[in-house]
């Protein structure tokens, strides 16, 4: 069976390919399957509302079942910012994910290491050839270092700390396993496990 993953995030398509191809489930880009999906409003107010959006959009284009995700970083010390806004966080200055990633740091600056904590939050949407809705959210806790470290992973990932290691210092089986996204992975692989009988 074919999903359409609604994002133009080559590497979330990546990391949901990883979770869905197990379960004899074909993680296809709309570009795969031969689609254009027009860039959607994200209107919600949480990462719910948003990742529904996205589903439904995929699903009343192509027909096919699918899977969207919404997730971001949410700071403590900064009253839960970037939050839903993560991708897309103080646009008039900040036009890449090292841009952003930045600012967190310099919005920070002075901040001691206790009052650092941060959580990633990961909602997923997924939307069933018949049209139920399967919805899952995840976090996964951390805190906010002090400058980039290491190479892997995208968006924040440089200075989300999770133990003395960033989510860019760590293998993709690593971060599979405590990732908000790997978490909400799984559960939505349960989820379709116990829908299709597999």
């Amino acid at each position: 069976m074919k999903f359409i993953i609604a994002t133009n995030n080559e590497k979330k398509l990546v990391e949901l390919e990883r979770i869905l191809n197990p379960l004899g489930i074909e993680a296809v880009s709309a570009k795969e399957a031969g689609v254009v999906l027009d860039d959607v409003d994200e209107t919600g107010k949480t990462f719910f509302e948003n990742a529904y959006i996205k589903a439904n959009a995929a699903f009343q284009k192509t027909g096919m079942p699918a899977v969207a995700d919404d997730s971001g970083i949410c700071v403590d010390a900064l009253d839960g910012r970037p939050g839903i806004f993560s991708a897309r966080y103080s646009p008039e200055d900040c036009f890449t994910d090292e841009d952003r990633t930045a600012k967190i740091l310099e919005e920070l600056e002075g901040v001691p290491d206790e009052k650092r904590t941060a959580h990633y939050t990961c909602a997923i949407c997924c939307i069933l050839p018949d049209g139920k809705r399967i919805e899952i959210e995840e976090i996964c806790e951390g805190k906010i270092g002090y400058s980039f470290i290491g190479d892997g992973g995208f968006g924040y990932d440089p200075i989300f700390m999770q133990g003395d290691k960033t989510f860019a210092q760590l293998t993709a089986e690593e971060k599979d396993k405590v990732s908000h996204r790997g978490k909400a992975l799984r559960a939505l692989k349960r989820e379709l496990e116990e829908e299709f009988s597999l």
